[in-house]
């Protein structure tokens, strides 16, 4: 199975894909870009919403429409992409902090990450945004990314990129409290090899599919984190994964060109692209966030 490309956008920092099985189509952000894109394989058509300010991340809504975190904070948005209510703030220093990657939990919930933009102080989290507000869930984070839910829903991954760690969490559905941390997988950098783990989606069978960060490829472990496979991305950054089409056994891989070695363009000139290919194991569907919960 080979990635190709899906869609020649050549987004500066393309990332979280998100499938919606009720329209057939994929939505992704551009967070230095700022645009939500919505695209459907079927015809290959695709629409540009242009976005105020940097988007990390999005979640289908319950009754149409998302919830995105931005550099300011959580919103809802419309199915075109206009913000519509500031649902929190982000609460941390918003010169050197903004929302990364999210997603919609089996209740309805939203768990969103920040990043840390100097990776210095390790000043960023994980949060749990629902009715009672923003919760912490994790903090001392450089990038929170990573998010996804096993097939029951009682396990929690999340990553810290810049740490090369993947970590797994039991996770409660009703109370969406986050407990015994342990380690998933660590990678090891070399000097030729900085891929580091960056968005993930998880395939029916259990099994944690990564996007590694300057690692030029995707991986997949088993539940029990053990590295299956993986498979070459045709560019030297790629950002996050998701599952989509009619039976969700094609997978998407997102991209970024932002901040690229001219050598490296060279050698890999769709670099924030999106790239797909055909899977033997479907993946879930996304859950869409309610605010009820």
């Amino acid at each position: 199975m080979n990635l190709t490309v899906a869609l020649d956008v050549r987004a500066e920092l393309g990332e979280c894909p998100v499938w919606s099985v009720e329209e057939q189509a994929l939505y992704f952000v551009d967070i230095k870009g700022r645009a939500l894109y919505r695209f459907e394989p079927a015809t290959g058509t695709h629409h540009t919403f242009p976005m105020p300010e940097e988007i990390g991340c999005i979640g289908l809504r319950k009754d149409g429409g998302f919830i995105a975190g931005f550099r300011s904070g959580l919103w809802l948005l419309d199915a075109d992409g206009s913000r519509t209510r500031k649902l929190a703030d982000n609460p941390e220093d918003q010169r050197t902090s903004r929302f990364n990657d999210g997603r919609v939990d089996p209740a309805g919930r939203f768990l969103a990450g920040t990043i840390d933009e100097p990776k210095e102080g390790g000043k960023a989290h994980l949060y749990r945004y629902d009715s009672r507000g923003l919760a912490t869930l994790a903090g001392g984070l450089l990038t929170s990314n990573g998010v996804a839910f096993s097939p029951d829903g009682r396990i929690l991954y999340h990553s810290d990129t810049p740490t090369f760690t993947v970590w797994r969490y039991s996770y409660d559905p009703v109370t969406g409290a986050a407990t015994d941390k342990t380690l998933f997988a660590r990678l090891q950098p070399t000097d030729t090899d900085r891929g580091r783990p960056d968005g993930a989606a998880v395939d029916e069978e259990g099994c944690y599919w990564t996007a590694l960060f300057e690692g030029g490829r995707i991986q997949r472990y088993s539940p029990e984190g053990r590295l299956l496979a993986e498979y070459p991305v045709p560019a030297g950054c790629p950002t996050m994964v998701c599952f989509g089409g009619a039976d969700l056994k094609t997978l998407y891989v997102t991209s970024a060109r932002t901040g690229r070695a001219e050598n490296e363009l060279a050698a890999f000139p769709h670099s924030g692209s999106l790239f797909t290919m055909p899977v033997d194991v479907p993946g879930l569907p996304e859950y869409e966030f309610d605010l009820s919960v």
